[in-house]
């Protein structure tokens, strides 16, 4: 337990006075909080369309384990078709067996040349398309290996700045109504997505220029994580600017206080 010396409490009682005397006089004794905005952004991912390409360490690891499998495993009904084949036909040349039979009317040698006749005829799609040619970050036809996320141009003071798509908090909704909205208004219909959930995932602020400020500071976002369902035939109207980017691409688009805070929710 600990117990106030005499000093203790005069210096109490004349900070209590001191109070007292201000709240008479009319005195401000602390200064009002500064009020903030705030803004509900929304994270769009469009996921990988493709698996990654594997490194080089990655295959070997891949072929060991490949020969490791193919040495432990037991033969496929196929192998064991091809063995009793090849019997019968050292049957057959000893004239031990009728050259009509149905176990040799379609071997499994005439099954595999068929297959791999099919195989060679197969073309797998190309990894690298005409948009990562032509560095199009307005198409979703790009960078299939790989996470993009959707930048609309936004007008912050006097400047026009690619972010995530944000709006200003209305009095009656929840923040996940805001953000929902937002992406409405800036996207339209056409961009169908799916929301993680109702918290959200980040949050970043910022001050406004001391010559725009008039009642708030500055802005308080808090950030949504959405998932694109299905590739949207437009988005927007015609005079939307806007980019789907990856990761690294982010980082050179986005302010780096910005990129700090949304890059700890990117995955």
């Amino acid at each position: 337990m600990r117990f106030l010396t005499n000093r203790s409490v005069a210096n109490v009682a004349r900070l209590l006075v001191s109070r007292a005397a201000s709240t008479q006089t009319g005195t401000t004794v602390a200064k009002p909080e500064p009020r903030w905005d705030l803004y509900a952004g929304v994270l769009v991912e469009r996921l990988p369309i493709v698996s990654k390409t594997l490194e080089p360490l990655e295959v070997s690891f891949k072929d060991m384990l490949s020969q490791i499998e193919l040495e432990k495993s037991l033969k496929s009904n196929h192998e064991l078709r091809k063995e009793v084949e090849k019997r019968q036909l050292e049957l057959l040349k000893a004239g031990k067996i009728d050259l009509d039979s149905e176990a040799l009317k379609q071997t499994a040698q005439d099954l595999e040349d068929a297959y791999n006749d099919e195989y060679s005829k197969f073309k797998p799609a190309p990894r690298v398309t005409e948009a990562d040619r032509k560095n199009d970050t307005q198409s979703l036809e790009r960078k299939l290996e790989e996470t993009l996320v959707l930048l609309v141009e936004q007008k912050l003071g006097n400047k026009n700045h690619f972010l995530l798509p944000q709006g200003l908090h209305k009095s009656g909704e929840s923040l996940r109504e805001t953000a929902e909205r937002t992406l409405k208004e800036y996207c339209g219909d056409s961009l169908q997505v799916m929301f993680y959930g109702n918290a959200p995932v980040g949050f970043y602020k910022y001050k406004y220029p001391a010559e725009a400020r008039t009642n708030t500071v500055g802005a308080k976002v808090f950030f949504f994580r959405s998932v694109l369902k299905q590739k949207p035939g437009s988005i927007g109207n015609s005079k939307l600017k806007h980019k789907w980017l990856s990761q690294g691409e982010l980082q050179k688009q986005l302010h780096d206080s910005y990129y700090q805070s949304v890059s700890q929710f990117l995955v």
